[in-house]
């Protein structure tokens, strides 16, 4: 076991050097340190995305929910398919208006589009609500990773603080270009450990996939069929998560920013044609959740099951391999994170909201203080609170999704308004509030989010068709 700790902590030691190494030779002015500077390549975006999207959810919840919910657990490979479907067609537009206008952030967009600065405002808290609550679950979920890891050697707060202070190191000093360097390294384990462990142990345990799926269906017949063990989740329900995140998949605002960081439209298009490369690995991690159910009945937390399983199966050095991926896989997001909230909170509310003469600077100063200030907010429910931001966590998803109106009708339909846009995006946050608060999610069998989505665009179009459109605007 001090062999797998050795392994878990060297990883994220050298993975931080590297992304504060790789801010060394750039001048580190705003344009650098949230996009990149623009000049991010094919493969370079390819992993900072992938190491937004993949994150301790990888490990942990995918395997969780084929372990616990079965049938329902597919819509995690669809909905990511339909995202970049949706990306092929919409990011390339973003991209141009961001390098045209010199947008580092998602309510830079909506400012400028708009031509309102409230409305930039309310996108950027409702934005960092919904971030701060995945933030959180990061930090967790890299405790609980490095915890079962070093099998209860290494109490989780001590891994989280540890982590903690080497991501804030990298994010301050190298920005988006540090989190995309240590991508590099998250992207190589993780596949790698998914890949061993998926493949692996059906064969372990069964000799293959073909006969693990007929024990399964032997024990559990109706566990593959919809909706599996969780009867809420039937196929209206599906098909609602689907659309609302396939659409809403690029809406969290530090994916909407990352974006930016292409060198150009044509890679952007690249990648939406790559990144589905990137579901295999999703497939796998299904695998090893429906083994898992067979070999380690009875788990207390299906979200253990990636983890219980590997532990069981593996030597201590492969779970520390596996360990330090995981560890990694919280801290390329959590920097990604961290860095679009806190650059929303200095340019998008204090300077538009309080100082619109500050300068470009004096954000960047800000923006980095801030980064310390929202960790230190994450890290504190992580510890103490662990499960106070389940509900903002579910708004989260559901949240960042009732931005999609304003930013696709704000790129191809000129006759959206800004007060269509603000009173859609009120009625769909609030509907999706209403909801989830008020224990009615699902809704009539739908998620949440879409009834708040539909809402939203209905409210939006029909306002917009009753103003008048702004003055300002893209031209």
């Amino acid at each position: 076991m001090n062999l797998a700790l050795i392994i878990i902590f060297a990883t994220i030691i050298l993975s931080s050097i590297l992304g504060i190494y790789a801010g060394r030779r750039v001048k580190m002015n705003l344009e650098n340190w949230t996009v990149g500077g623009r000049r991010f390549g094919i493969i370079l975006i390819w992993l900072l995305m992938a190491g937004e999207i993949y994150t301790t959810f990888t490990f942990l919840g995918a395997s969780g929910w084929a372990y616990s919910k079965g049938a329902p657990t597919f819509y995690i490979l669809i909905y990511g398919a339909l995202a970049y479907t949706f990306s092929f067609f919409v990011l390339p537009a973003l991209w141009k208006v961001g390098k045209r206008y010199n947008l580092h952030t998602q309510p830079d967009f909506f400012i400028k589009r708009y031509d309102s600065r409230y409305l930039g405002i309310l996108v950027a808290l409702i934005g960092v609500v919904c971030i701060v609550p995945y933030l959180q679950l990061q930090l967790k979920g890299l405790g609980l990773i490095v915890e079962v890891a070093s099998n209860g050697a290494v109490n989780p707060r001590i891994a989280i603080g540890i982590s903690f202070v080497l991501t804030c190191a990298f994010v301050y000093t190298s920005g988006i270009r540090g989190a995309a360097w240590v991508a590099i390294i998250k992207d190589i384990m993780m596949i790698l450990a998914v890949f061993i462990v998926g493949i692996g142990v059906p064969y372990i345990y069964f000799g293959g996939f073909g006969k693990m799926f007929r024990t399964l269906i032997e024990k559990k017949p109706d566990f593959l069929v919809f909706p599996g063990s969780a009867p809420e989740m039937d196929v209206l329900w599906i098909m609602s998560t689907l659309l609302v995140m396939g659409l809403g998949f690029y809406m969290w605002p530090h994916v909407f920013g990352s974006a930016f960081s292409a060198k150009s439209a044509k890679v952007i298009k690249r990648n939406a044609i790559i990144m589905p490369f990137y579901q295999i690995p999703i497939l796998l991690i299904f695998m090893v959740g429906f083994t898992a159910l067979l070999v380690i009945p009875g788990l207390k937390d299906g979200d253990m099951a990636f983890m219980a399983l590997v532990n069981k199966t593996y030597p201590s050095w492969f779970m520390g391999f596996v360990g330090a991926a995981g560890a990694v896989t919280a801290m390329v997001p959590s920097a990604i994170l961290v860095l679009f909230a806190s650059t929303q909170l200095a340019k998008n509310v204090f300077k538009a909201g309080f100082k619109p003469q500050m300068s470009e600077e004096k954000v960047m100063i800000l923006s980095r203080f801030m980064v310390l200030v929202i960790m230190i907010f994450a890290l504190i429910f992580a510890i103490f609170f662990p499960n106070e931001l389940v509900p903002l966590l579910i708004f989260g998803y559901n949240g960042v999704s009732q931005f999609f109106p304003g930013v696709v009708l704000g790129l191809f339909w000129k006759r959206v308004t800004k007060a269509g846009v603000f009173c859609g995006l009120i009625a769909g946050v609030g509907v999706v509030l209403i909801l989830i608060l008020g224990n009615r999610d699902p809704f009539l069998g739908m998620n949440a989010g879409f009834v708040g989505l539909v809402v939203n665009l209905l409210t939006t179009v029909l306002v917009s068709l009753k103003t008048k459109p702004s003055t300002g605007g893209f031209r």
